[in-house]
């Protein structure tokens, strides 16, 4: 884990969230060299990076593509980052509030390591003056109602329909109770269910739950 921020509190703040988590390892270099070098010479799975103000277009168009980073982004404004154009991009994999707490924190790094993309409902909302409308996405997880489950989603799907709960998921896969929310979040985003039982009932219709 690497932590980005221009202020010194702020960085401070997110290296002792980081810390206080045995499950991550947090990597350091010199706060002033700029986020592409350190990602070049420091290699990190996930960059937590606190953007004050705007400019992400900026700092994304700057990052090598082989940078390999995985980067969650915390913002004043998360409306105003455009997570889905940021996203396609590759990069970004997590647009959170710059005062998320610790735990909203360690989730979305757990999901992102996990393979999924995070978004707060403040990021999915449509920006001021937007006719738009949007439902927000159990759990902040941002699914594409059309995207087919993956094969750990329908394994899941099936020990929803089995009757397990997110710590009995978690402990048979091997994975965090953090990371089992998130793919049930998933899930549901996916089917367009609104309850697991709903999920579990889409699921049987199309074949994807047998019992």
């Amino acid at each position: 884990m690497l932590v980005a921020a221009s202020r010194a509190s702020a960085r401070a703040r997110l290296e002792a969230v980081v810390g206080a988590s045995r499950a991550l390892r947090l990597v350091a270099g010199p706060p002033d060299l700029p986020l592409a070098r350190r990602l070049l010479t420091l290699r990190p799975d996930v960059v937590l990076l606190d953007l004050e103000g705007g400019g992400l277009d900026a700092l994304l168009a700057g990052l090598p593509p082989a940078a390999g980073a995985a980067l969650i982004v915390l913002t004043d404004a998360p409306r105003r980052v455009r997570a889905d154009v940021a996203i396609e991009r590759g990069l970004v994999r997590a647009v959170l509030p710059r005062d998320a707490t610790s735990s909203e924190i360690l989730v979305a790094i757990d999901a992102v390591v996990a393979g999924l993309v995070v978004l707060h409902p403040d990021a999915l909302a449509p920006a001021p003056g937007s006719r738009a409308r949007r439902e927000a996405m159990p759990a902040s997880v941002a699914a594409d109602p059309a995207q087919p489950l993956t094969a750990r989603e329908i394994e899941v799907l099936g020990m929803l329909a089995e009757g397990h709960g997110n710590k009995a998921i978690a402990a048979r896969l091997g994975i965090s109770t953090h990371t089992a929310k998130f793919h049930v979040a998933s899930i549901l985003a996916k089917l367009g269910a609104g309850s697991r039982t709903e999920a579990v009932t889409l699921g049987m219709r199309r074949g994807l739950v047998v019992i």
